[in-house]
């Protein structure tokens, strides 16, 4: 498949900020982050904190270049579901973006393609943008199974998906093997998935696949970004422990690539 012009997605960069920061420490943050980004136009910025300092961030970063999302959601509107956040809080908070199954929730919270499918459905349905996690784990790269699993994780989390929803989706992927270890897939590894992954989206029809940006994550830092972005099928970053800290994650964002 040809490669697609990354002049048409204009690069996006996101800070999961997993079970960190207080929200005192969530202001500190973003305070910083805001005197470090400002006047970037040309890449999307989001930061994804915890539930409890989205109101907080939500009022710091209004009117700024700075994008607010969720980390997780139910897809249920609302219920009896003890501790479940549901579409319509995480937008009543100011979202407007959301992370849906990331390789955590899948590995500690029994995430499945199931679940990400109804999530993601449900997100659209409140105008929200999801983050749609996909990935190998170790084992089953070294098996030479990264494509089939990957390749089944994109059908079944974007099953029934109309092609006008598709287009507006954002994928992650995330080589579990690379979370939190320190160790990155390298530019080819990567690049070679994204193109996949692509191919994958082309099935939507009508060049969806050429709209939808394909993140990498999986222990991108200041001194490893560029390379990552110079690959032609990568659109940006789902960044974790390196989005925590203000000047790191500010080299990110400003990438040269």
């Amino acid at each position: 498949m040809a490669q697609v012009q990354k002049r048409n997605r204009v690069p996006l960069l996101a800070g999961n900020w997993k079970m960190f920061k207080t929200i005192s420490e969530a202001t500190a943050l973003v305070q910083a982050l805001k005197a470090g980004c400002a006047g970037i136009s040309n890449r999307e910025i989001l930061v994804c904190p915890p539930f409890a300092a989205l109101s907080t961030v939500r009022d710091l970063v209004r009117g700024t270049n700075i994008r607010l999302g969720a980390q997780n959601m139910h897809w249920q509107l609302e219920g009896a579901f003890t501790g479940e956040i549901s579409p319509v809080m995480v937008k009543d908070a100011g979202c407007q973006y959301v992370i849906i199954g990331h390789s955590e929730r899948r590995q500690y919270f029994g995430e499945t393609d199931e679940t990400v499918n109804r999530k993601t459905k449900a997100a659209f349905g409140q105008t929200l943008i999801p983050i749609v996690c996909v990935g190998e784990t170790l084992a089953e790269r070294e098996a030479g199974q990264q494509l089939q699993v990957v390749e089944e994780q994109v059908r079944g989390g974007l099953a029934g998906l109309k092609p006008a929803e598709a287009e507006k989706l954002v994928i992650a992927y995330e080589p579990v093997w690379a979370i939190g270890t320190g160790k990155t897939a390298t530019p080819e590894q990567a690049q070679e998935m994204h193109q996949w992954i692509r191919k994958l989206l082309s099935e939507f029809g009508n060049g969806a696949e050429q709209k939808i940006k394909i993140l990498y994550g999986g222990s991108i830092k200041p001194d490893n970004i560029d390379m990552i972005m110079q690959q032609p099928d990568i659109d940006g970053g789902l960044v974790g422990g390196a989005s925590l800290k203000a000047e790191d994650f500010s080299r990110i964002i400003k990438f040269i690539g």
